[in-house]
This record gives C-alpha cells, structure tokens and sequence, in this order.
C-alpha cells in the first residue's frame, strides 16, 4: 500500500491543511496496518472492505458510472512499472477497467510503488514454485 496523504481532501480542503503532521503519520501507518486490526478485533476475515470496495466497483461497471476507483489492475508501462498487478487508480465503466489514471508521483512515492511492485512479484515467485499458480 502506498498511501498518499498529500492529495486526501476533506470537504474540497487538503487533509494536509487541517491535521498535524504527526497526527497524519499516525493515521497512515493504522491505515496500512488497518486489516490486521479488524481481524483481531473480530477474530475473523476482515471481509467488510473487500466486499464494499466490490460492491462499488460492480456498480460502476454495471451502470457505466465511469467512476474512479482504487483497482488491481496490470500494468504495462504505466507508473514505469510492467508486468504485474498493482492496486492504481482506475477509471471503472461497462469495459470494466477503461482507463488507468497515472498520478504524478514524488520520488519517495515513487520508490514505495516500486518496492510495492516487487514485493508482489516476489509473492507471485513464492506462489508459483509452491503450485499455488499456474507460470
């Protein structure tokens, strides 16, 4: 996950603007560690935010919403990332995903997309050798 606090608004006004950084960090890192929270509490799947994130994205395919939305979605140069699935913002309509939006990123950014790339191809290695998935 890369979170990115910078372009979070609340009410049109830039989070950055109404929180201490301090206050911001700390948001950010529960927000990271935020599933593992909810199964602890719950002792079982945090399955509410997957389900409501599919929710949202079956809606915008099915009514053509062309909505902007937080998908997996492979990439093929975009971020200067290829060959693999990474979570970017899409735009969401009857084509399923139409287009991937490339948000300018800062170099710290930038470097946390990509150690996030290789860590997924890194699993999918694991994954593979194990028989988890076809090569």
């Amino acid at each position: 996950m890369v979170p990115l606090p910078r372009l979070a608004t609340v009410g049109g006004i830039p989070v950055t603007h109404l929180l201490p950084p301090e206050k911001l960090q700390k948001i950010v890192e529960r927000t990271v560690k935020g599933g593992a929270e909810i199964v602890d509490i719950l002792k079982t799947s945090a399955y509410y935010a997957p389900s409501a994130a599919a929710l949202q994205m079956a809606d915008a395919i099915l009514l053509d919403k062309k909505r902007l939305l937080p998908c997996s979605a492979y990439l093929d140069g975009e971020y200067g990332i290829k060959d693999v699935f990474l979570g970017v913002p899409v735009k969401l309509g009857k084509e399923g995903i139409e287009h991937i939006v490339e948000i300018e990123l800062t170099p710290q950014e930038k470097s946390a997309l990509e150690r996030s790339a290789a860590q997924v191809r890194e699993l999918v290695e694991v994954m593979v050798k194990r028989g988890g998935l076809p090569k």
